[in-house]
This record gives C-alpha cells, structure tokens and sequence, in this order.
C-alpha cells in the first residue's frame, strides 16, 4: 500500500491500546522509512488533537517505532523524532489522569534504561514533564513514573517516598555507566582482540579509567540512596509496629465493651419478658457492666517529698588532723597530775556562822540606839513649840496643788543658780 498522508490518518484513527494494533501499524511505518519525516509531524499533531486515552496510544506507538528503528540500526526515525519527542510527550502527559500519567513516565523511563534518544532529547524529556507536574500544587515531579510519583500516595508512605524517587534516579544514572564501562572494559581486556599501537593502547586504558571511575561514583550514589531508603523503611516498620500494638489493645478492649452491651441487652430484655417493673428494671441498668473494671478516679497531683539535704546532717568544716575523733561515749583519760584540794586554817576571830549582809553594811547597834531615841521625843511645832495630843497638820488651801508640791522645794539652795525661767517651765 502507497503511502499518503489520508492512509497514515486513517491508520492512526484505527489504533487502539492493544499490543497487535500497535505493532501493525508500527510495521507498515517502519516499511515507509522514507517519509519519516512527514510521520513524525502527523504523529505530533495527532497528540495534540486526541483525548488523553487516544494520547497514551499514540505513545506506545512512538515507542515501538523508535525502539524498532534503535534494534534494526535504521535512525532515520529517531532523527525525526528528536526535535518533536519532547513537545509531543508533554503534550500527552498534560491535562491526563494520574493512571495515564504513570505510564507515560514508564515509557520515558524505558528510553532512559535503553538509551532510546541522545541524552540531551532524554533530560529535554524529563524536564517539560517535570515542569508539569511543578506548575501542579498536588503533584511533585518525579522521574521515571516512579510509583511515589503518583499524588494518591498514602500518607503513611510520604516519608519514604522521596527516598525512593532518589533512589530511582541514582538507579537510572548508574545502569547506562556500568554498561559502557563494562563493554569498553570486555573490548580493552578481550585477548581476541588485535592489541593496538602502544600510544593507542595508553590512550585506551586512560578513558577506561575515566568510565571506569563514573561507573564506581553513580553505583555508590546508588549504594547511598537505597542505604538511606532501607533505613526510611526500617523506622518505617518500627512506628507500624507500635501503632499495630495499640491497635490491638483498641480492639481488645472494643470486643469487651461489646460483649459487656450484648449482656446487659439480654438482661434488659428477659427483664422486659418477666414483667419486671421499672425499678427492677433500673436496677439492673444501673449495675457495673460484667467484665469491665470500673474507671479508677483521677488521683490528685501532689508534690513530691524532697529530703533536705545532707549538710544539714553533717557539720560544716573538715575535722582537724590535731584533734582525734573521740566516741561520744567514750570519756576522756585523767591528767597525769590532778590538782587536788588543800583545806587551810581559818583565823582565831572567825565564826562558823556568818553575819547577814545588807545593802548598807555591818548593823551598827550605837546608830540604832540614837534612832529609837530620837523618835521618842516630839518634834517641835511651827506654832506651839511641841506637837499636842489629838493635833493634825492641816494643808493651807489658798494654794493650788501645784504649788504645794513645789513647796518642799521651797527652801532647797539646789534651786539656786538656775535660771529664772525654769521654775515657770516646771
């Protein structure tokens, strides 16, 4: 069959998801090479133009061509392809579910692992994907169509899942360096081989070197990433371990509560059934459920007892190295010279009894003996000369209280020198 632009439209309406449609119309491409071309412009105008289901397929068609043209070493495909793969992709992946979505990052990710396209066409791939699902808040780009990609990722899962998308890269970057690395190192060390001119030789093992050491950084970032997503999974497993611990003790505590409920019910009801009346029936409500413990009061937050601390024990100082530490019941060893008491003679005067002591000193009997004398006589009277029997001293009244007791001061000479203000004051 000739090839026109109405066939290849008409082949692309008639394509459908299933394998054999796909590699049908593949063949009948791949057979008019020539055009390729002019099939590329219609495949990327057909993506344009299609639902996203129609989209996917054109797709899957896209990469059996290419893929075929790769094996066969025809490249007059991936020539035409490379300036409209990256346009056609994000037009495919835009504006699809997340199902849809995930396989085309499958198939974006099969070409990176086969090296489908140049490396340049391929990151120029990956970045208009990436852009898409950045201009996207529920979305977070991933490469390759990991399964973390996907924005219905549980939340349980959101911890680890950036750790697998690192890793997922690190994977990708080092499969193509150790497969160069290795078939350069298979032709360099193969003895089949017609070993070359020393300068080429030198030349050869040089770059190996180079590949060589590519390949042993992007496998130990690979080593790091999934070190770093077994641990993610580890702490992982050990919070689900515990949440599964608690959960269990929920359910057997939740399988007791019902149990409990499905008693009273039936006590409830047979209560109900032998006529029991209301407060029988109370009664038996208000009794504690079998098989649950009743809730133990909040007890009240009281502060700890704080002991006081040992200093208060212990004196304060450092015993002194002079001074033994003696037992307190333990009594100190007697001098080696006790003084001891001598009794002296006392003077041939001396009684054994002592004479009371006053505040004034020895009684002096003379002193006494004129005292008693002097009282028995009568004191001489300002008027008469004697006191008389029956007489009283009578207080003259013309003056005031005052003035009499400033009167027995009267004819004192210690009032003299004062100044003359001081009798008014007192």
């Amino acid at each position: 069959m000739a090839f026109t632009e109405d066939s290849l439209r008409a082949k692309l309406s008639s394509l459908n998801e299933t394998q054999d449609s796909i590699s049908t119309v593949g063949q009948w491409i791949l057979f008019h090479r020539r055009h390729a071309d002019k099939i590329a412009q219609l495949w990327s105008q057909r993506v344009k133009e299609s639902p996203p289901n129609k989209k996917l397929t054109l797709v899957y068609l896209a990469n059996e061509i290419v893929q075929q043209s790769k094996i066969r070493r025809k490249d007059e495909f991936l020539k035409a392809y490379d300036p409209l793969i990256a346009e056609g992709t994000s037009a495919a992946y835009k504006g699809s579910n997340p199902d849809i979505q995930n396989k085309i990052r499958r198939v974006v990710e099969v070409w990176r692992q086969r090296q489908v396209f140049r490396l340049p066409i391929q990151e120029e791939v990956e970045r208009s994907l990436d852009e898409i699902d950045r201009s996207r808040s529920n979305r977070k780009p991933a490469l390759g169509g990991s399964l973390f990609s996907n924005s219905s990722v549980p939340p349980e899962l959101t911890s680890v899942a950036p750790l697998a998308t690192s890793l997922q890269k690190a994977d990708l970057t080092a499969k193509p360096a150790i497969a160069t690395a290795n078939q350069d190192y298979e032709k360099l060390t193969n003895p089949n081989n017609a070993i070359p001119t020393p300068p080429m030789h030198a030349a050869g093992l040089a770059a190996l070197v180079k590949k060589l050491a590519v390949a042993e950084g992007a496998v130990a970032e690979s080593i790091k990433a999934r070190q770093a997503l077994v641990d993610g999974l580890e702490k992982l497993l050990e919070e689900n371990k515990i949440k599964l611990g608690k959960e269990e003790a929920q359910l057997a505590d939740l399988r007791t509560r019902k149990d409990a409920i499905e008693s009273r019910k039936r006590e409830v009801e047979d209560a109900i059934l032998r006529g029991l009346s209301a407060a029988e029936t109370n009664k038996i409500s208000a009794a504690p459920l079998p098989g649950l413990s009743q809730a133990e009061p909040d007890r009240p937050n009281v502060e700890e007892l704080t002991p006081p601390p040992m200093e208060s024990f212990t004196p304060v100082g450092s015993p002194r190295p002079d001074i033994p530490d003696v037992p307190d019941d333990v009594y100190r060893a007697p001098p080696a010279n006790p003084m001891e008491p001598v009794a002296a003679e006392a003077p041939p005067e001396a009684s054994a009894v002592s004479a009371p002591a006053t505040a004034i000193g020895p009684v002096n009997e003379a002193a006494g003996a004129d005292l008693l004398r002097a009282l028995q006589h009568a004191r001489p009277d300002e008027h008469n000369g004697v006191y008389g029997q029956g007489t009283y001293k009578k207080r003259k009244m013309s003056r005031s209280a005052a003035e009499d007791e400033f009167a027995a001061f009267a004819g004192d000479l210690d009032m003299n020198g004062i100044e003359s203000t001081l009798d008014k004051m007192i």
